[in-house]
Order: structure tokens, then sequence, then C-alpha cells
């Protein structure tokens, strides 16, 4: 046994060397950059990465003529300006190296110009006004704190994307504007608390869920292809009853199949570090290394792209809706937020010292404050059609927007907020003085799945984002409302003296909690007591996109967005326009979903049933038989059948009904459009149950999720 234990410890190290050997290797990293720069060109462009310099232009050219060598030796031979507009998804345009020298011959040419600029044309992509359709002219920006990297022969080269007059059309250009916006108030608050701090960063990881399912069964329903997810379906035999599929043994096929995302992974210099079997079958999860908020943002864009692409190589097809199968758990995407100094010191750190602590407990107050007072921009952040069918579904948050700490750290602030003395469970002692605070324990919180924003140590975990959801909106939001709150408790200790400080601290850290403690709550965010306390309290519950979307532009997250310089009046109006309208089209193209497969494959397959059942009848009773089963089953099918009909009018109508604003459409799709397919839905899932299998038009549930993993 001894003998297998090395050997095996021995073939991981060398697994591991390999693995060190090709680790991002298809990204031109700091080392590649010191192998294809000069020096003194590699020295200028660590001040434009890590101090936010710009690029001199008389070193462009050098920089652009490196890239393209190193990308070609790489097997390049197109480059692309990779960017992210508001669709949520990534864009890309190639255009080869290749310039002609002659009638017959060409040259490899990248240049400078090149690589800080491109145009493509803006003219197809949502823009919430921000230009009208004849106006194509867009421009991509070369955004050099996320680094190039090859992919499929092409270089690509993360930017940003804005309109002819600077209007930020993408989802990166205001990340990391609310980047700057904290560091700024960060680097401020601090330094007055008596910290020489330069620069903080924030960080994410992003985990990942997902469903695999088998790529023939996927191509016969045209829900999942249009859709994301199935529009129709009976509940399996069995679901998740018995908690075995999580964490469970993987088959070799996923196995395979995750062995390769890795390695695709790895190549593109994404931390992949956990994977596992989620709760529901057929789902699974893969969870990074944290990494500074842009690139992680970037990266998770790659993962869900790599995902993707992996599984056609393994007959498998990756879907990443929220909730793409009824009845049982959806996919969620955990963001793990935190921030830190240039040196690595995590902010959101407990403390073994007092001064640390106060320092962590006024950030900690600013952040409570923030969610407080921004519970709907929260909301926004995670909302879409997708997402309302998972929130609050018992498998994830609920819609309402809370904060969860941990019984340590809640009754430490509780006895901050009373001015009294805190003991914990080892009688160490709490003090106002701050002298004898004693040490917050780094996993003295438990998780709590049903708390939508949880502090777990020494991050927070915000649990409402949806699987498919671009990371960007949901931190450039908390960015800026942690910003914010940062700022104003500056604004609050700017002129205090220095041996003042600690008192005025705790003051303040007083005051904030008791003005925004109803956020805070421990309890199971399932329960129905929590939404009748969560009223009393005066929080939100915003429960579908079009309840959260027009909160967008209310006059204080207006300003509070001007005000920082994350987005302006019209980009944050061109959103939430774009918002809306998607989640009418997405529900809308559910809707003629629904009646196409209605008309064309499930009717048409219920009436050749319930043929063979009335011949059935028919010809036991020529024969002097009775056929009560037949006559039962065919009853049961014919009477819901009926209304199934009757509905099917009422939403061919409705899918073409006229709305006046973009307003006034997602309501109508949340409140007129979605009732109507999930009572349709409801009535034809149970026809589905006394019609034969072999008569069934479409793969069921239990041939999905169970027959997809042989």
């Amino acid at each position: 046994m001894k003998i297998m234990i090395l050997y095996t410890r021995q073939e991981d190290t060398q697994k591991m060397k390999i693995v060190d050997e090709y680790f991002g290797c298809d990204v031109f990293s700091t080392s590649a950059m010191q192998r294809y720069l000069p020096h003194a060109v590699y020295k200028q462009m660590m001040d434009v990465m890590e101090k936010g310099k710009e690029l001199p232009k008389e070193i462009a050219d050098v920089v652009a003529n490196a890239m393209k060598d190193w990308a070609m030796d790489k097997g390049a031979t197109h480059y692309t300006h990779w960017f992210q507009p508001m669709t949520g998804i990534t864009a890309e345009k190639h255009d080869a190296f290749i310039n002609p020298t002659g009638p017959t011959s060409v040259i490899s040419d990248f240049r400078g110009k090149e690589l800080i600029k491109g145009e493509p044309d803006a003219s197809s992509f949502p823009s919430g006004g921000l230009r009208a359709t004849f106006e194509a002219r867009g421009y991509t920006a070369w955004d050099p704190t996320s680094l190039a990297f090859v992919k499929e022969k092409t270089l690509y080269i993360p930017t940003l994307f804005c309109s002819y007059d600077g209007s930020a059309l993408d989802k990166k250009t205001p990340l990391l504007r609310s980047n700057d916006a904290l560091n700024k108030a960060a680097v401020r608050l601090l330094n007055i608390m008596g910290y020489n701090i330069h620069k903080i960063k924030t960080t994410v990881g992003p985990e990942q869920e997902y469903f695999l399912i088998d790529e023939e069964m996927f191509k016969e329903r045209l829900d999942l292809l249009v859709t994301g997810r199935t529009l129709f379906g009976a509940a399996p035999v069995k679901g998740q009853e018995l908690d075995d599929h999580y964490f469970g043994s993987l088959s070799e096929r996923v196995k395979a199949y995750m062995e390769e995302v890795d390695e695709e992974l790895w190549k593109l210099g994404v931390y992949a570090k956990t994977e596992h079997k989620e709760v529901a079958p057929c789902q699974f999860e893969l969870a990074p290394v944290f990494t500074s908020t842009n690139i992680a943002n970037d990266q998770n864009q790659l993962t869900m792209e790599v995902l993707q692409k992996v599984a056609s190589h393994h007959g498998l097809v990756c879907l990443l809706h929220e909730k793409p199968f009824d009845g049982v758990n959806g996919s969620g995407k955990h963001n793990n937020w935190s921030f830190c100094t240039e040196e690595g010191e995590n902010i959101l750190e407990p403390g073994d010292s007092p001064k640390d602590n106060i320092r962590f407990l006024t950030v900690l107050a600013a952040i409570i404050k923030g969610v407080d007072e921004y519970q709907d921009l929260l909301r926004i952040s995670v909302a879409s059609a997708g997402n309302d069918h998972r929130l609050g579904a018992d498998e994830a948050p609920p819609a309402i927007i809370s904060i969860y700490l941990g019984e340590e750290l809640t009754a430490i602030l509780e006895a901050i907020e009373a001015g009294n003395e805190y003991v914990d469970t080892i009688d160490r002692r709490l003090e106002l003085g701050i002298s004898t605070l004693p040490p917050i324990a780094k996993d003295s919180t438990d998780r709590n799945r049903t708390s939508p924003f949880a502090f777990t140590g020494n991050k927070f975990e915000f649990r409402m984002l949806g699987s498919n959801l671009n990371i960007s909106c949901p931190n450039t939001i908390l960015n800026t409302i942690v910003a914010e709150e940062l700022t104003q408790f500056a604004d609050e200790l700017e002129c205090v003296k220095k041996e003042d400080m600690t008192k005025a601290l705790i003051a303040l850290i007083q005051k904030t909690l008791k003005n925004h403690k109803r956020i805070i709550f421990s309890g199971n965010g399932y329960s129905d007591e929590w939404k009748k306390e969560a009223k009393r309290r005066g929080l939100l519950e915003l429960k579908t996109t079009a309840d959260a979307l027009p909160h967008y532009t209310d006059p204080k997250n207006l300003q509070l967005f001007e005000k920082h310089n994350v987005y302006s009046a019209s980009e944050l109006h061109a959103r939430e326009s774009i918002l809306l309208t998607n989640y009418y089209k997405v529900v809308q193209i559910e809707a003629k979903t629904m009646a196409y497969m209605l008309r064309k494959q499930i009717l048409p397959a219920i009436f050749s049933y319930e043929a063979k059942l009335a011949q059935i009848i028919q010809t036991k009773k020529s024969s002097g038989i009775d056929a009560p089963l037949e006559v039962k089953i065919l009853k049961n099918i014919n009477t819901p059948l009926e209304l199934v009909s009757n509905h099917l009018d009422t939403l061919e109508t409705l899918i073409h009904k006229e709305t006046t604003t973009e307003k006034q459409a997602a309501c109508f799709a949340a409140n007129e459009l979605l009732p109507l397919m999930e009572t349709i839905r409801q009535l034809t899932d149970l026809i589905e149950t006394n019609v034969s299998k072999e008569d069934w038009p479409l793969p069921d549930y239990n041939d999905i999720l169970f027959k997809s993993m042989l």
C-alpha cells in the first residue's frame, strides 16, 4: 500500500510539473513580454498595466509588433478586438495580419494604431438610444490591464467598446470606471484612518454552475435549441430527492470532458481549481481561484465559452440557462467579492489586532449601509427572464436582498451598536475602548445558502447571479455603492483629530448599524415568515425583472452613478431600455416557440395517440368487451387538451399584441404571457403522463437527465 501511495504521489508531481509548464502558454503574459519586448519597453508596459499610465505613442508599434510575433509563433494568422457589448456575450471581428506588398506577395504586419483602436460596425448592437441605427460608427479601445491571448489561430485583444461620442456601449468600461471609483474612495478613507495605502483593487472568484446533456437529445428539443430551457416536460421518476448526485463520483465521459476543459482554461491562464457534481441530475460546477475583477470578468466569459465548445467534442451540450428543467435546481453563479491593497492585504480580512479590526468593522459598516440603501440596484444587477425562474425557488436566494454575517459577527455588531460589552465563547471581551477587542476568527461564520449576500470569512458571496450572466454589472454596482459609502464616511471623518479617530469610528459604526441593521438577516430566506418580516422591515421584494428594472433610473441611482463617473444619465437610461426590451423579447420568443411546438409537434402526436385509443375502444366494444381503462386514459387526455387548445388560441393572439413603451412590454410579458405559458405547460405536462413514450414527440426528462450521462 505504501508503495502505491508513493507511486501515486510521484505521478501527481509529474502531472503538476507538466501543468506548470503549459499554464498560461497561450497568454501574452509578463514573461512573454520580457522575451519579446526590449527591456526599456517592457518596463514602460509594466507601468501601463500596474500603474494605469497611458501607453506612450512612440512604443505602440514596438508592442504591437512583439505581440504579433509572439502570436504568430503560436500559430496565429489573425487578430481580433475582443469586446463585451450589451448583448451580455462577447463579440469579435477577425482581421488577418497580412498586408499586400505586390500583385502576388504579402507581408505580416500589425501596427500600434491597430492594437490601440479598432472600428467595428456598431449599428446592429443594442445601444438603448445612445445612437441612431444609421450611425454605425463604434470604436474598440485596447484594455492593457487584461492580457491578450491566442485562441484558434487568432490573437485576442481585450478591448472596451464605445460610440462615436465616447458613450460606453459595453459592459467592461463601466466596470473599470467603478474599480477606479472604489480605489479612490477606499484609499482616501483608509488614509484618513491612519493607514498609508496607495492603491486598492477589487477581486472576484465566480463559481460557475452548468448542465451537461446528450447532444442528440438536445437537437430533438426545439425549446432547448431556441430558448435554452425546456418549455414542456413532466417530472422525471427520480429527481434530486436522495441528494445522491451532489459531490458524487464522475462518469468517464464527464471526467474526460472536465479534463479537456481544465486543459483549455489553463492554457488561457484561467485558474480553474474546483469541479464537482452539483445538486441536480446532470448539473456540475467549476470554481476558479479569485483574481482581480476585470480579469475575472474576462476569464469567466472565456470559461463559459470553453464549457460550451468542449462539450461538443464529447457528444454533449453545456446548458448555461438559469432554469433549463422545471422542478429541479437551476444554475447560478456565486460572485465571491472582496478588495485588497496593492500588496495583497485583504481589507475584508478580520484582523488579530484592535487596529485591524476597527478598519474591518468600519468597512463592513459601509457595506451594510450600501446594500441597504441600494437594494434595488443589486436586484437589478442579476435581473433576467431566466433568473426570475430560479430566484426564491428553494434553490437560490429570494428576490429580497439581505445580508448574512454569521452569529459571532452579528453579536459583535449588536454589542457595538448598543454600547455593551461583548463576551465570546471563550470569555474574550469586547469593550468600546476597542483596545481589548478580541480577534475575529476568519471562519467564524457558517454558510447560509438562502442568503443573497453572505459574509464568508474574508469576502462577500453574492449568490443571486444566474449561470449565464456577465459578472460585470453586479461587480460594477457593488464597487459603486461601496465607493459611495466609503466617500460619505471619509467626508464625516476628514476633520477628526488623530487622537479622536477611534472614538469617532465607533460612533460612526454605531450610527450606521442603528440606521441600517434591517438589512441583516440570519434565518431561512426561503420561508414565508421571512417575506412577511422583510415587508415589515421595509425591504424591497422585486419579484420579477419587470418589477426591478424601472428602478435603474430612479433619481438616487442616477445621482450615484454620475457622481462616481460610472454611468452618465444617458448611459444608464440606455441600459434600462436595453434590458427591458431584452426581457420582453426573450419571453416573446419563448411564447412563439411554445406555440410552434404545440401546433407542429405535440398536438399532432396527441391526436394520433387519441386515434389509437379510440380505435382500441371501438374494436373492444364491437367485440362486446368493455374498455374502461382506455376510456379513462382518453378522458384524462381530452379534458386538459380542450383547455390547452383554448389557451393556445389566446397565447397566439397575445404574442402579436402591440405595446407602447418598453416598461409596458416588460410588464405585459411578466403579468400576462408568462402566467398563461405556465398554465399551458402544466396542462400539457399532465397530458404527457397519459401518452405512451413511443408516441410522445420529445425526449422526456427521464431520457435527458439520466440517459445523457451513460
